[in-house]
């Protein structure tokens, strides 16, 4: 295929095996998996399309001093095959870092470590992804009643474009969570924008910040660093800050063999399981966090200042921005008192919600079957279930925590599920080459990797 053919924007788009809705830790990984394949002898052509204009991963938090909560191993490969080139591993040994981290004594990365190997990683496979395209519609491809690929409608700098592919992996990451009738503004975000909005404050002496979790806490601790003059609000719905749960039995639910145990479970064991232990994850801090923030709290208190005040067992129920503050209604659910606090900022460190596929699929949205609380049905393989037939295959990635598990969105089992994601392509690829309604010969000669011209 040749860039011109796209460019020209004709009738009928261009083929290709695989499309890759975003290049985060998920489709990078699989991007990996696929040249491995093509390595051996089994190529795939694929072509990820990303709406950022360059390789980043939460550049909003990149914090200097934030870790990561997951070891090292857990990178995009090693669990999957450890002698690979792209391992974290292989990373600091380029960067000429590896013992430095070795004498460091700590298993998990600092946050700007890992997205710097998450970078290193991306400019490997840039002959396989389109920074600056946003991928805006996923449509159905019939052919005699049934599913065989889909149209992917592409935006970008240079225009609009539609790219055919047999199988669709959307992994599109996460999108930030407000409370319902909370919407951001220019005093108001989301701790995903953190980073790229502090800098707009100009001394400011009142902030707030809403959520109980990792990130609230260290962009708490973030805004007293920046602005030690300030007093911090922060407004949790725990009557404390709870600490993840880093025991080794409990982290054994992260486990690559764990998501085979919850994928067969019923429904009611995986919701039971998920209550038991979403503290391993969600809403929960690190003890290292949680020990900073009480030690500045504790020693303010000895300088008879309060830096550091935290709102337990609250809620808020009402926020009005002004041109020059916020003004929040903050209500104890222990005694049901409101108080009324003005700030010049609020952050809200209250999680994310999965990418609905939906919004790609638009007009085609019940091509996919969704369950009784109207998630999307997926198969092991992440693979979505169909209401039509078809040999077509939508990959929905973090997208089935209801199904696989808490690592749905995670780290810890992206290499492992790569590699089986990569795998069911190529097989679902070679039973259907019959299909295939290109010439046998016309991509041989540059099929190189996972390279595509697009």
């Amino acid at each position: 295929m040749n860039a011109a053919a796209l460019d020209e924007g004709k009738d009928v788009p261009e083929t290709v095996d695989v499309v890759g809705v975003g290049f985060g830790p998920a489709n990078l990984a699989i991007a990996i998996a696929l040249r491995e394949h093509a390595e051996e002898g089994r190529p795939l052509e694929a072509v990820f399309f990303e709406a950022q204009e360059e390789p980043t991963w939460h550049p909003g938090m990149l914090l200097e001093d934030a870790s990561m909560q997951i070891s090292f191993l857990k990178d995009l490969v090693t669990f999957r095959n450890p002698v690979s080139p792209y391992s974290f591993v292989a990373f600091l040994h380029q960067r000429q870092r590896l013992v430095d981290f070795t004498n460091r004594g700590c298993a998990e990365p600092l946050r700007i470590e890992f997205a710097a190997y998450l970078r290193w990683v991306a400019e490997a496979f840039v002959d396989v992804v389109r920074y600056g395209s946003r991928v805006e519609r996923v449509t159905p491809v019939r052919i005699e009643g049934e599913v065989e690929a889909f149209d992917v409608l592409v935006a970008s700098a240079d225009g609009v474009r539609t790219v055919r592919a047999r199988s669709v992996i959307v992994a599109a990451g996460l999108r930030p969570r407000f409370p319902a009738g909370i919407a951001p503004g220019t005093r108001v975000w989301h701790s995903a924008d953190h980073v790229h909005r502090v800098g707009q404050l100009r001394a400011p002496r009142r902030l707030a910040v809403v959520g109980t979790g990792q990130s609230a806490m260290e962009v708490a601790l973030d805004l007293s660093d920046r602005f030690p003059e300030a007093t911090v609000h922060v407004i949790s719905s725990q009557f404390g800050v709870a600490p993840s749960d880093q025991g080794p039995l409990v982290n054994r639910i992260f486990d690559p063999a764990s998501v085979d145990l919850l994928f067969d479970a019923t429904d009611a064991v995986r919701a039971r399981l998920d209550v038991l232990h979403r503290n391993a994850n969600n809403g929960v801090a690190s003890s290292s966090v949680i020990r900073a923030f009480f030690d500045r709290m504790y020693r303010d208190a000895w300088l008879d200042r309060e830096r550091l005040v935290l709102h337990r067992v609250s809620r808020v129920v009402a926020l009005e921005e002004a041109p020059s503050v916020v003004e929040l209604r903050v209500q104890s659910d222990l005694d049901g008192d409101v108080t009324s606090l003005h700030v010049d900022a609020v952050v809200f460190g209250t999680g994310y919600r999965p990418f609905d596929t939906a919004e790609l699929l638009q007009d085609d949205v019940d091509l996919l079957r969704r369950d009784d609380a109207g998630r999307p049905v997926l198969r092991r393989d992440h693979s979505a279930t169909l209401t039509e037939p078809g040999s077509a295959r939508l990959v929905l990635v973090g997208q089935s925590e209801h199904q696989h598990g808490l690592t749905s969105t995670l780290l810890s089992t992206t290499a492992v599920r790569a590699g089986e994601i990569a795998d069911a392509l190529v097989a679902e690829a070679a039973e259907n080459q019959h299909s295939h309604d290109r010439s046998a010969g016309a991509h041989t000669a540059d099929r190189k990797g996972t390279h595509v011209t697009v």
